[in-house]
């Protein structure tokens, strides 16, 4: 078992290019190859790096591949925690790593007509939390957010504090939305993480290159460090897109630390967190500190209900393109 020094480690971006599961008995083969990642990754960097954070992308246990929730709640949909857990939670404990999991389509008892994307954080002592993702990638993906839960009883943007500092994280299409990473960051946040399934044209190629631009912005509007990892899956595996990768470590200013090649591919990229320097940092600076100069009072924007709730109706493309010509008008 490693150990942080003075709040200092590495974090592993891992990205992944599995074959599309068609059900949920092909959930292990997944998981089973991240976790040799994990040990991998623990194993050849010991002389070199204290790697103690490690980052899955969305959908590297499933993708939504079919497109109706009882389709999904039939072929693979998974409560948390399940089987799969287990697994991370043994390798966690084993070497007193975290690791921030890709997303399970998740099924709860307690809303049987709904269904999550959501990750799960999990360090040596077990599951730290779980984040269901606010803002799906509507309208193709049909599940619910926990705002269309009336009185969802959950933590909606959970932050745990770790001796890694306080983590917290969002879903892909979850960070072109501000507010979210925000309100991490008023949680408390120090590391924000990305678990993402971020597809071309909006990748890591010019003249667009979304994901770049808005993890270096998120890091620095928020003063935080940003850890992100995505999807490098091929067309092949993943029809009707391909994702890129470009998995990648910023620091608080915007600084990319390391970042791997655009491409297809399981790859892992490790830079260093000193959250230290970034408690010193946010502590001494007068000028763009963004966070305490919020004017709060002046914004009265989120007054106004856009995309309205859905009231607990079970989404469908069908349900999920009438609210967005609702909010249109």
């Amino acid at each position: 078992m490693t150990s942080a020094s003075g709040n200092r480690y590495y974090a592993a971006a891992c990205q992944t290019d599995f074959p599309a599961v068609e059900t949920r008995e092909g959930i292990a083969a997944n998981v089973k190859v991240m976790c040799v990642m994990i040990e991998d990754t623990i194993v050849g960097y010991e002389p070199f790096h204290d790697v103690r954070l490690f980052v899955f992308p969305e959908f590297s246990h499933s993708p939504p591949i079919y497109k109706t929730v009882a389709e999904l709640k039939q072929h693979l949909a998974v409560p948390i925690p399940n089987e799969h857990t287990d697994v991370y939670c043994k390798i966690a404990k084993q070497y007193g790593c975290y690791i921030q999991t890709g997303t399970f389509i998740e099924s709860r008892p307690d809303y049987p007509e709904h269904l999550f994307n959501s990750t799960v954080l999990i360090g040596p002592e077990g599951i730290l939390s779980v984040y269901r993702k606010a803002n799906p990638w509507i309208p193709w993906e049909v599940h619910s957010s926990p705002h269309d839960i009336i009185d969802f009883p959950d933590e909606i943007f959970p932050v745990v504090d770790t001796e890694l500092g306080k983590l917290g994280v969002a879903i892909c299409y979850d960070w072109l939305f501000p507010e979210v990473l925000r309100q991490l960051r008023f949680n408390g946040a120090e590391v924000l993480i990305r678990v993402s399934a971020y597809m071309d044209p909006w990748g890591t190629a010019e003249p667009m290159d979304w994901w770049t631009l808005i993890n270096r912005t998120r890091a620095l509007e928020n003063s935080c460090y940003v850890v992100a990892a995505n999807q490098a899956a091929s067309y092949k595996n993943y029809p009707p897109f391909s994702w890129p990768g470009g998995s990648m470590l910023v620091d608080f200013d915007g600084r990319i630390l390391s970042q791997a090649e655009s491409g297809g591919g399981n790859k892992i990229v490790v830079a260093p967190i000193d959250i230290g320097t970034l408690r010193y940092e946010r502590e001494r600076r007068q000028g763009h500190d963004m966070f305490n100069h919020t004017r709060t009072e002046i914004y009265n924007y989120l007054d106004h209900s856009q995309f309205a709730s859905a009231n607990n109706v079970p989404q469908s493309i069908q349900s999920l393109n009438q609210r967005i010509k609702n909010a249109k008008k």
